[in-house]
């Protein structure tokens, strides 16, 4: 097993990590409450075309440390330096699902973008999901908090409400038990505090004003059946504040598009990276 120290401010924090493939680094970063696995479809779609492939489990997530704290945004976006910065990637490419969509805004606004060459945020909670005065579209607070008090009396027993919706068999979609059932193991495999405080950090977290000092192209893609993450307040707030934005809507997708929509995301995703090399071809 392969594992990078991030060090905190009290001590190291092991990310368990997989590195699959040769060429141009793309580095996956999981939704919550999931882990690295919910990437093997792109990894191995990916890693065909002349990509490395680099996928780590959050902390608390998966099979990383599980500490207390370091739940914030600065400290997962510190988490994904160290990932980038003790491989030594250059011209790389994020690819931030859901929640991993905050850590790929926050680590470009802590750390920059000498090394990033591209960014794509897939069915992401950026730029602000809390519901507000000025975010109308978004999740009411009491909502979010609903979801860890669920978490908190019976996780096993949410998580099986939760993933169909993610899934959108509610909406007609067709999802196996089995995948399903997969992704609930993966949910388990996180820890009580990781699950419920990482519930905080993406409902709450205001990226609207970080967003807009963005310069590397981006791609941004969302199902239009996301009942997890609405478009509205997220995928469509953050085409108009990131500059020359691509924007990719799919009608038959629910939250978890690289899913619904696998072959034509993973199509998206390898156009978008390989675009100036199709260009000079």
């Amino acid at each position: 097993m392969d594992y990078i120290k991030s060090k905190t401010d009290d001590d190291y924090v092991n990310l368990y990590y997989e590195d699959q493939g040769k060429g141009q680094p793309v580095v996956f970063i999981h939704g919550w409450p999931l882990n690295l696995n919910m990437w093997k479809f792109q990894m191995d779609a990916l890693k065909q075309h002349n990509l490395r492939c680099i996928a780590y489990d959050r902390r608390g997530f998966g099979m990383s440390d599980k500490p207390e704290t370091g739940y914030d945004y600065d400290t997962l976006a510190a988490d994904l330096n160290a990932v980038i910065t003790s491989l030594d990637l250059h011209d790389v490419i994020l690819v931030g699902f859901s929640m991993g969509g905050g850590e790929v805004i926050r680590y470009l606004t802590n750390y920059g973008e000498e090394r990033v060459s591209k960014i794509v945020l897939l069915s992401s909670i950026a730029p602000f999901m809390l519901k507000t005065e000025s975010n109308p579209e978004g999740v009411p607070q009491k909502t979010l908090n609903h979801i860890i008090e669920q978490i908190e009396d019976d996780s096993k027993s949410f998580y099986k409400d939760f993933f169909p919706e993610f899934y959108g068999v509610n909406q007609g979609l067709e999802v196996s038990q089995p995948v399903i059932d997969w992704t609930v193991e993966m949910a388990l495999k996180a820890s009580l505090k990781a699950t419920t405080a990482s519930v905080h950090t993406w409902g709450e977290t205001d990226f609207r004003e970080e967003i807009q000092k963005i310069n590397v192209p981006a791609l941004v893609i969302h199902g239009e059946k996301d009942q997890t993450v609405p478009i509205k307040a997220t995928a469509d707030q953050a085409t108009k504040l990131l500059e020359s934005a691509e924007y990719i809507v799919y009608d038959n997708a629910a939250h978890a598009s690289y899913y619904n929509e696998m072959d034509n995301i993973n199509k998206s995703l390898i156009n978008f990276i390989k675009i100036e090399e199709m260009q000079i071809a």
